[in-house]
């Protein structure tokens, strides 16, 4: 066989492989996730068959989270498959190395993580935005709809027989400012307008300052301050409209723009840019490193041992990306740091590993 045969073999068996375990995981996170749709259903009176429907519309957003994972899971199998067909002696006799067939997949890698960040996640992301669109029309105690522009924030409330639009040109965190509450029933007609310059939300009480009061009589009132009673509080109200999974690369840029122009802070969408950004250079960084593992541990007989072993490195790389992630959203780490040091420390560990298998050969 030629070199091209070579690599068009490994290519194909480890397609084969990384379609069949991200299968096996999808069907996983359908039926995990369909178990929680359930209880949504029952809470909100809807059918069991949209419970089926909102599992298949999440599973994609939440493969993408995982595909590191499954990566670093496709690569042990991959070894292992050629490792019992005596095929690293074949490949290693015709003159193709251990670091030749690394470098091969490596390149695969990249054309993955490539396809998933251009085509994948536009797709996952679409879904999740339809996904979360259902979830809002069956809610029963979530009548309300949030969404930032560039003149502010907007907020459609219900509660009880009215509906309240709320409008803030500033918004950070607790604090809105500049802020109107138009109070509509539930025949469309006009009720009460207030006007205030600012408001202070803790729990779901909203302090109200220099208020003025319009009545559907016209009549107008000042108020030093006034209690707005609200369905939500100031987290509530960033979850509404920052579920970034359902955002793709293109509306994240620009809620990214419309968040600065209101005063609210956007570091949570440059991490989560960064980390979609940096995703095919996780993929490849994972393949080396499922390598590294099977090299380490080609002398155990024990395949339970080293599913395992890959498992503890999947959780331990998984939770040190999350915390790094975590001390970027609380400003303890710069943006760009947060979300890069994980990988650069991976880096450096596939680098030192190399060194010492080539050391070894």
């Amino acid at each position: 066989m030629t070199l091209k045969k070579y690599q068009s073999y490994i290519y194909t068996v480890f397609l084969k492989t990384f379609i069949l375990i991200s299968l096996i995981f999808f069907c996983l996170v359908i039926i995990i996730n369909f178990f929680d749709e359930i209880r949504f259903s029952e809470k909100n009176n809807i059918d069991i068959y949209y419970s089926i429907y909102l599992s298949l519309l999440n599973a994609p957003s939440l493969i993408f989270e995982i595909f590191p994972f499954i990566f670093l899971i496709t690569v042990k199998v991959f070894f292992l498959k050629l490792s019992d067909n005596n095929e690293f002696k074949i490949f290693n006799s015709n003159g193709i190395s251990n670091f030749r067939i690394v470098f091969i997949l490596v390149t695969l890698s990249s054309l993955i993580g490539l396809f998933l960040l251009l085509f994948f996640y536009s797709f996952s992301s679409s879904l999740k935005s339809e996904y979360l669109d259902l979830k809002n029309k069956f809610s029963n105690t979530n009548e309300y709809l949030a969404v930032v522009k560039d003149d502010g924030l907007w907020i459609k409330e219900g509660i009880e027989n009215s509906v309240y639009f709320i409008h803030a040109k500033k918004f950070n965190k607790n604090d809105l400012k500049s802020i109107t509450i138009s109070e509509i029933d539930k025949y469309y007609k006009s009720k009460n307008t207030i006007t205030a310059e600012k408001a202070n939300i803790i729990s779901k009480n909203w302090y109200l300052e220099n208020v003025y009061l319009v009545d559907n009589n016209g009549n107008k009132n000042f108020y030093k301050s006034l209690v707005y009673n609200s369905s939500f509080n100031g987290e509530i109200i960033s979850n509404l409209f920052s579920n970034l999974n359902s955002l793709n690369i293109y509306e994240l840029h620009a809620l990214s723009k419309s968040y600065s122009k209101i005063g609210y802070s956007n570091t949570d969408i440059k991490i989560h840019l960064n980390k979609i950004y940096s995703m095919p250079i996780f993929y490849i960084l994972m393949t080396i490193l499922g390598f590294l593992i099977i090299n380490k541990l080609k002398n155990f007989n024990s395949r339970f041992f080293i599913i395992i072993f890959g498992i503890f490195v999947s959780v331990i790389v998984y939770y040190l990306n999350y915390f790094s992630g975590v001390l970027g959203n609380n400003g303890t780490l710069p943006i760009y740091l947060s979300v890069w040091a994980p990988l650069l420390i991976l880096f450096l560990i596939c680098n030192i590993g190399i060194l010492k298998v080539n050391e070894n050969q």
